[in-house]
């Protein structure tokens, strides 16, 4: 497998984890879902991500799914995210799935760093821990870990590591700091990195236009994050601006924190993608009068993209 490089586009998806009702693994749905996801255009998977529900997976779980994907993915680069409290088990975790065929790592801050120093030793520390050799993106999501990055302790981070290949953008508000970052590369200050955004997209349309790379995130309709990408690529600012906002409603309500997984493996069951919506416990289900609001958004979705018809 080719090791992520610093001009990953496109769109890398996050994949959840599909389950049982029992909640075992549901293999037949991983092999679907992976199906889906090349068949749509993604550039790449990430697997065992924050809505992987990768702190719920045995480490011998983790390894098989991310091994399976590998082996199902058609080439595509596979990221693994491998974040843990300690970094025997990063290290453990990252050398299973690199020796798998893994393409890279993701590492989250742990919330108990406060400044910049702290912050930059952790990414040194962890680089080490797993092997230099091993490209690894930043996640940078303070409304989750409670860790503010600043644009110069990213640089800083970038600049002391040589694996260290993307950065997943996922601040908010951040568009400004997609701009500082791409002005450290035109200054020189910082070589290039890879920036694709998550915080389920939320604001792909505009952070494409700031200059990020594409989306690192697992909204339940990942091909119409493609088109985006691919149509801000083109120059096709409205059309792209267009397409985006008839899922804005979706995509917002799918952001939600907590039921927002629940929501997205409800829609990917409506797709055909995943056959059952289950969230390993601890987890819980949508109401029934979510699945209804839902429903209504998907049929709001469906009068401009004819997907959302399910």
């Amino acid at each position: 497998m080719t090791k992520l490089t610093s001009t990953a586009s496109g769109v890398i998806v996050i994949a959840p984890t599909p389950f049982m009702p029992d909640g075992a693994i549901d293999n037949a749905s991983i092999d679907r879902m992976t199906d889906f996801f090349v068949a749509s255009g993604m550039t790449g998977i990430t697997v065992l991500g924050q809505l992987g529900e990768a702190p719920k997976l045995e480490h011998a779980e983790a390894v098989d799914i991310a091994t399976r994907v590998v082996k199902r993915a058609s080439g595509l680069p596979i990221i693994v995210g491998v974040s843990a409290p300690g970094f025997a088990a990063m290290r453990a975790l990252t050398h299973d799935v690199m020796s798998a065929g893994a393409a890279g790592v993701m590492i989250a801050p742990p919330n108990t760093l406060r400044t910049d120093d702290q912050i930059a030793t952790y990414y040194q520390q962890a680089s080490q821990a797993i092997g230099g050799d091993v490209p690894f993106v930043i996640q940078d999501y303070p409304l989750t870990f409670s860790v503010q990055m600043t644009p110069a302790v990213i640089r800083r981070i970038v600049m002391d590591n040589p694996a260290c290949v993307m950065l997943k953008h996922e601040d908010w508000p951040g568009l400004d700091k997609i701009s500082t970052l791409r002005g450290y590369e035109r200054d020189g200050s910082m070589r290039h990195i890879s920036i694709l955004c998550g915080n389920n997209a939320l604001f792909l349309d505009f952070e494409m236009e700031r200059g990020a790379d594409g989306a690192n995130t697992g909204y339940c309709f990942p091909d119409m994050l493609a088109d985006v990408v691919r149509l801000s690529a083109a120059g096709k600012r409205d059309d792209a601006h267009d397409l985006f906002d008839a899922h804005l409603p979706l995509i917002r309500y799918e952001q939600q924190p907590g039921p927002g997984l629940a929501v997205r493996k409800y829609v990917m069951m409506k797709r055909g993608i995943l056959s059952h919506d289950t969230l390993r416990k601890p987890g819980a289900a949508l109401s029934a009068v979510a699945k209804a609001e839902v429903d209504y958004l998907l049929s709001r979705v469906a009068r401009t993209d004819a997907r959302a018809n399910v």
